[in-house]
């Protein structure tokens, strides 16, 4: 069995913590892992192999958060230049495998503990999808939630056989949903999971019989994808596909559907107020954070590590403090967080693309300090990799080594520099970056002009293809 994990969402209701640099399924929010490392983990132990499908901007995260565990056998990963949902992303992973073999396909963002009921929902699944069905699988509900999809099914044990799929209800439907679970033993509304099982061919079959031109313009793509040790799709290729769910273009038109009920402690880590399920609380039912102190308050959903956090005499909120974003959100609504981050992208995209700590194909930089005329910022460099070879036309910087040793090119002439030694980059000057040792390279950077903006750029050379 092989495990397609699909990594390309961009978690817009856990702004500001998830941003579309960073998104929510790379946040190391739990014990020091993210949500992608441990679906990684989770499933090694049920398939032999693992292809990640992400986009372009997130595969040098996912590839290094892969590296971080050491797993035995590293995913192939499919790279998109932009996304297509996830009827088309399935289909890249069905192609890249025999048609007989089984495909568990999970989302890498969801929170999920593996234990006997995991496995016994994987073996069912998997019986089932030797025979040739499709397998959702579905939760049942623990309360009326609006961020969810449904599936309504007859009753079964086990495996039951799907009537029908329901959008994200409103919350009067949602709420009628769980009276009709407590009254009506012949039918059930279960939780869209997001989860898949069945046969490679099945799934492309069926693509085919009920969504052709999704099947063909992906199909298209993938054979006409550059092949490396990992397979990158071409954006030509890719605009032409449908952007279509799985669930629209396949699951709800399919005959040969079948439900796994999961009795899983499942959760998607979709929202503030679904994290605040998964936290630890202290005696007032608010979120236990060492920054934290509460006079009077309860029931608050709290998350920030930089500052000390004060509430007095405040309940059901969701305070989310980051270094460059504060968002304070009454309890219940953090699904419609996405309608801020629609306004915000229009007024200032940087705010949703960044946090203070930008990830780059090489490493990282954080912004510690920006001025009218100055900023200072500390970059790290990966081990082995170094930046574009580029200059600027508006500041000028000074690098100053606080760990590891840099390889530094100014215009034509290459030097090393070590710890506490410094260089200065003229305006105008080539210039490059590079770390050729075993550890982290980190220098704190101090740019000086009269335009700071991250786009004053050119590129000459780049190990990374970005354009110039």
């Amino acid at each position: 069995m092989k495990n397609i994990i699909l990594s390309g969402g961009n978690g817009t209701r856990l702004w500001p913590v998830s941003r579309e640099n960073m998104p929510k399924q790379f946040l190391k929010m739990f014990d020091d892992k993210s949500l992608y490392q441990l679906t990684l983990i989770r499933n090694k132990n049920y398939c032999e192999e693992s292809i990640v499908v992400t986009n372009a901007k997130n595969f040098f995260i996912a590839q290094d958060q892969t590296e971080e565990l050491e797993v035995d056998k590293k995913p192939f990963f499919i790279v998109e230049p932009i996304g297509r949902n996830t009827a088309a992303a399935i289909a890249f992973g069905a192609f890249a495998s025999t048609k007989d073999e089984i495909l568990f396909v999970t989302p890498s963002d969801h929170l999920i503990k593996s234990d006997k009921n995991y496995e016994d929902m994987i073996y069912f699944g998997k019986e089932a999808a030797k025979d040739g069905y499709l397998i959702t699988f579905g939760i049942t509900p623990t309360k009326p939630e609006t961020g969810y999809g449904y599936i309504k099914t007859k009753t079964g044990k086990k495996i039951m056989d799907v009537l029908s799929f329901c959008e994200k209800p409103s919350l009067e439907k949602a709420k009628k949903y769980i009276e009709l679970n407590q009254n009506n033993m012949k039918e059930k509304y279960l939780w869209n999971s997001g989860m898949f099982m069945f046969k490679a061919g099945i799934y492309l079959d069926e693509l085919k019989k009920h969504s052709p031109d999704i099947y063909e313009m992906s199909k298209a793509a993938f054979d006409n994808a550059i092949k490396n040790d990992f397979l990158r799709l071409k954006t030509d290729d890719m605009t032409n596909i449908p952007d279509i769910s799985v669930d629209y273009a396949v699951m709800e038109k399919s005959r040969k559907i079948k439900l796994v009920k999961a009795d899983i402690n499942w959760n998607d880590a979709g929202s503030f107020d679904s994290l605040d399920e998964v936290f630890e609380k202290d005696e007032n039912n608010n979120t236990k954070n060492k920054n934290l102190t509460t006079y009077k308050s309860h029931n608050n959903f709290v998350f920030g590590r930089y500052k000390t956090i004060a509430l007095n005499e405040v309940n059901n909120l969701i305070v989310i403090d980051t270094p460059s974003a504060l968002l304070v959100s009454k309890k219940g609504k953090s699904q419609q967080i996405k309608d801020i981050v629609k306004i915000l992208k229009e007024k200032n995209p940087e705010s949703v693309k960044y946090g203070r700590t930008v990830y780059r194909p090489w490493g990282k930089y954080t912004n510690l300090r920006t001025d009218k005329r100055f900023k200072v910022k500390t970059i790290v460099v990966n081990p082995g990799k170094r930046l574009s070879l580029q200059k600027h036309l508006h500041r000028s910087e000074h690098w100053v080594v606080v760990k590891g040793v840099a390889l530094v090119r100014i215009d034509e002439k290459e030097f090393l520099l070590n710890v506490n030694e410094s260089t200065y980059i003229p305006i105008g000057i080539k210039h490059r970056l590079s770390n050729l040792g075993h550890i982290p390279l980190e220098i704190v950077e101090v740019q000086v002009g009269e335009y700071l903006g991250e786009d004053d750029i050119i590129r000459f050379e780049d190990d990374f293809e970005r354009v110039p």
